[in-house]
This record gives structure tokens, sequence and C-alpha cells, in this order.
């Protein structure tokens, strides 16, 4: 295996590990880590990026995205529905409001970019 196929391989598996914690979690999210899982694995590993495409459950969001930059609206609104939880629970741990105000920032940035995708 060359360097960068390591290098890609790797960010592949911490892609997907980050996805998998973010399916549970309402602070990270799932489907760019997923997506970014995807690229490291065509370029490093055919095996593991035909899994998950394949994937029952995390295929049908990359290929909406590869084929057509398309995001579900279920994946919206599951989006927008963890950004404002993330950003309550960052609340609830009286976090400074210039970081509450910096996240949220970020996040509606986030919440634009993925509300002016088409709908899948």
């Amino acid at each position: 295996m060359t360097i960068l196929r390591i290098f890609w391989f790797a960010v592949g598996s911490l892609s997907l590990i980050s996805g998998i914690i973010g399916a549970f979690l309402p602070v990270l999210p799932t489907v760019p880590f997923l997506l970014l899982a995807a690229l490291g694995f065509s370029k490093s590993s055919d095996k593991l990026h035909n899994w998950l495409i394949n994937h029952g459950i995390f295929g049908p969001p990359i290929l909406d995205w590869q084929k057509n930059g398309a995001i579900s609206k279920k994946v919206k609104l599951f989006a927008s529905l963890s950004m404002l939880a993330s950003i309550g629970i960052t609340i609830l741990l009286a976090v400074p409001m210039l970081f509450v105000t910096l996240q949220a920032a970020i996040l509606i940035g986030v919440a634009v970019f993925i509300w002016t995708r088409p709908v899948s």
C-alpha cells in the first residue's frame, strides 16, 4: 500500500467511525462523515467503498449525493434537529455565549447549505 492509499484509508476509517458515532450523538453530523468515508475508501479500498455504498442504511444518502447532489427531506430534518439539539446542549452546559454564538453561526451556515440542496 502506498502512502496515499494509507492516508485515504485512514481518512475513510476515521470518517466512518465518526459518522457512526454521529448517528447516536446530536453533536456530530452523520452524512458528511459518510461522504468523506466514501471518498477515502474510493481512493484506498474498492471492497470497503462498495460495502459502504451498498450498505442498507449508509448507502442511500451517499448515492443520492454522488448522483444528484441531493439530500433527502428526512436527512435534512434530522440534521436540522440535531443542530438545534447541539446548540441546546451547549447552552445547558453553560458554555460562554461567545462560543454558543460562534457555534450557532456555523450551524446556520450548514443548515442553509443543507436546505438549498435538491431533495432526493
